[in-house]
């Protein structure tokens, strides 16, 4: 039998970098899952045993790769792939679930890819503090979002660090700042009627060249990050406010409620109303 901790992160509120779920597990002997797929980054982390990963890479090919303690591997959004312990030795790992704005960077920083999803530290004590904010997220779940959040940020810190193949240079600390430029322009002008062309203009860009360091940095086009952006404060205000729905879509920079909804329902598949009546926390009145 296998002896498993499993967990479901409560909040989708963080939009850079966030939890989805997390969980340890010492598996029985030739224990497998799959073949699946997911929707956000998946990264195990082998604490004993061994096992096989069967993923598909970039070209849709299926390659088999050994998994032993010490090790790790990635997951990718929407890549099939199927894992099975060995019967003799069989994994316990540990794994945290996460996806936002900046996942795809993260990953890509640590040198992972399709073509290349086994994780191997180059220092062994970064990798094991790594190790070790991972059980702690997953025995600490009863924890405040924000602080299980703060952990995974320390989680990610190490894991980037304690990779062999870490790839920080001069031309990605000056993509990061237009980055983040276009980050803080958004954050003080989402409710405001800003284009594309307006967040390239705030950093210096074009338009073209913006969109496209943008969309290799975070994975997603400058419109398709704004209306996710908006669409989290609105659900922020639908969560924890009584106001109106056509208020909430005025104060993300929706003055007609009828596109506001619409694009909210795109984005969370049900209208603003219902994911209120699912989600609201408390009712403020008297």
């Amino acid at each position: 039998m296998s002896e498993l901790i499993f967990s479901v992160f409560p909040s989708e509120n963080f939009v850079d970098l966030g939890l989805y779920q997390f969980g340890w597990e010492q598996c029985a002997p030739s224990h497998s899952f799959g073949p699946a797929a997911r929707n956000h980054y998946l990264f195990h982390y082998c604490l004993s045993g061994t096992g096989i990963l069967l993923a598909d890479n970039a070209r849709g090919e299926t390659i088999t790769y050994q998994i032993k303690s010490g090790q790790g591997f990635m997951l990718f959004p929407n890549q099939v792939c199927t894992y099975i312990a060995d019967h003799d030795i069989p994994w316990e790992y540990v794994w945290i679930e996460f996806d936002g704005l900046r996942a795809r960077e993260t990953v890509s920083l640590a040198g992972l890819t399709l073509d290349h999803p086994v994780y191997k530290a180059r220092f062994k004590d970064i990798a094991d503090t790594m190790k070790n904010e991972m059980l702690y997220i997953v025995n600490h779940r009863e924890e405040s979002p924000f602080h299980l959040i703060g952990h995974l940020y320390l989680f990610i810190d190490s894991f980037v660090r304690a990779s062999t193949a870490t790839q920080i240079g001069h031309g990605n600390r000056l993509r990061d700042f237009y980055i983040k430029e276009a980050f803080s322009f958004i954050e003080q002008n989402f409710q405001n009627d800003i284009s594309v062309e307006d967040i390239a203009a705030a950093c210096g860009l074009n338009r073209s060249y913006f969109g496209k360091i943008f969309h290799e940095t975070t994975g997603k086009s400058p419109q398709m990050f704004l209306i996710s952006y908006r669409m989290t404060k609105a659900a922020e205000l639908l969560k924890l406010t009584d106001l109106s729905i056509a208020d909430i879509g005025n104060a993300v920079g929706y003055p007609n409620q009828l596109h506001f909804s619409r694009a909210f329902k795109n984005v969370y598949k049900i209208s603003p109303r219902q994911w209120r009546n699912e989600n609201k926390l408390i009712s403020l009145k008297s």
